[in-house]
């Protein structure tokens, strides 16, 4: 691996810290992104990597799609970032092609730049669209860095920064009489990921999504469920929650829908819960969200994921990825602990995060990019592009048992080094 040269790590942290220098040498990636293609990228001297990482989600259709470069250009030749509190033809046509694209009654779009402002808006109105406060998450989650989205996750170092917002409680991840018991006639929302991607991949049953609908509903109570990093095809259908039947009232959709070309999120409602945003219109405001020229990349991204079906792609080739992490389970199992994941969304867990950091090192190393989670920090996370063919994967398997190797040399003992 190339690395950066000794100026340039000084220069790092002098400009971003050691601690940020520190970080990026334990996840393997201290190099500097260059040229990025498809599933790969490479470093500034061109060595190639495929990319596992994937923008936390972002890249499902690859690295610089060329038709998203093509409509990013287009529509700054025509528009721009638009007035936000004005309707445009843009807006317009990409919330209508959302409702149809999801289906399942949401059909109002409320427009976002990242993740955790679309967390955020949708507890402001869950808030105010029940007129009740308590907010509750599942033992485990990740939904942002902002407010309310930090509040909710399962991070310990969120207590660094003080006082966190009151009103919010987490309940244990699939204990069903757990949640009959927390969520009451004072709870305005309970959220959830599908599938747990920063957390060793945990997938949640359908019949355990189907009992929270039941419950919710029970309670008058508005269930979400975060799909960013799940959305669009990552987990081999278009969204996770398909798969139980049971339907949210708000659908949190995260980068994807830009595809890494253009930043842009967006939350899905029902009519019901969009009540509160037609009683008091522009009661949220997002400078950026839905500007004009990210509805037009938006826009060319769902005709990309309607003609192309990646989830269908996604689905194979994450049966395949799985298969292939199992069998190095199997063969290494004095380093991998388990596997979990669901179509291209997939984890391996390393027992200790310092084996996880070895791991990753050693994978950068031999031409394969991955993250850690950023809740089960023993775990490495897989999202390649979602158009990977067989070599691809073969590639990201062939990375790995090589860098297993690396750890255990011998008879399956951990390495030394």
């Amino acid at each position: 691996m190339s690395g950066f040269t000794a100026q340039q790590r000084a220069d790092i942290v002098r400009l971003f810290g050691a601690g940020r220098m520190r970080r990026l040498e334990e996840d393997g990636v201290d190099f500097a992104e260059g040229a990025r293609e498809g599933a790969f990228l490479f470093d500034t001297d061109g060595r190639r990597y495929i990319d596992c990482i994937g923008g936390g989600g972002t890249y499902n259709l690859g690295r610089r799609n060329p038709d998203l470069i093509a409509a990013l250009r287009k529509a700054i030749q025509e528009t721009d970032q638009g007035n936000f509190p004005m309707i445009s033809r843009e807006k317009a046509d990409l919330a209508a092609a959302l409702a149809h694209f999801v289906g399942s009654g949401l059909q109002c779009a409320v427009f976002a730049v990242v993740r955790g402002e679309t967390v955020d808006f949708a507890c402001k109105s869950a808030r105010g669209a029940t007129r009740r406060t308590e907010l509750i998450s599942v033992s485990g989650a990740w939904h942002g860095e902002t407010g309310f989205a930090m509040t909710l996750s399962d991070r310990p170092a969120k207590n660094r920064f003080g006082p966190l917002l009151p009103g919010v409680r987490s309940i244990p991840f699939g204990d069903m009489e757990a949640a009959r018991q927390a969520v009451t006639r004072k709870t305005a929302m309970l959220i959830i990921e599908p599938v747990q991607v920063e957390n060793h991949c945990r997938c949640a049953a359908g019949e355990y999504l189907r009992g929270l609908r039941q419950i919710c509903s029970n309670a008058g109570t508005l269930l979400c469920f975060d799909e960013t990093q799940t959305g669009f095809g990552r987990t081999g259908r278009k969204f996770a929650f398909e798969e139980s039947g049971a339907l949210p009232d708000m659908l949190i959709l995260g980068e994807a829908l830009g595809g890494g070309i253009f930043p842009i999120a967006a939350v899905l409602q029902n009519a019901t819960v969009h009540r509160f945003m037609n009683a008091h219109p522009l009661i949220h405001l997002s400078t950026f969200g839905g500007s004009d020229v990210g509805c037009r990349v938006a826009l060319k991204a769902l005709e990309i994921y309607e003609q192309h079906r990646p989830w269908e792609n996604g689905a194979r080739m994450g049966e395949r990825l799985q298969e292939g992490l199992a069998r190095l389970t199997a063969r290494y199992p004095a380093v991998v602990r388990s596997v979990s994941g669901a179509g291209l969304a997939c984890s391996i867990d390393c027992k200790n995060p310092e084996t996880a950091v070895t791991l990753r090192k050693l994978a950068a190393n031999n031409g394969v990019i991955v993250s850690a989670g950023r809740v089960c920090r023993s775990a490495l996370v897989l999202r390649p592009s979602l158009l990977i063919d067989e070599a691809g994967i073969d590639a990201v398997l062939a990375g790995l048992d090589a860098a297993l190797q690396g750890m255990v040399p011998e008879k399956g003992k951990p390495s030394a080094k």
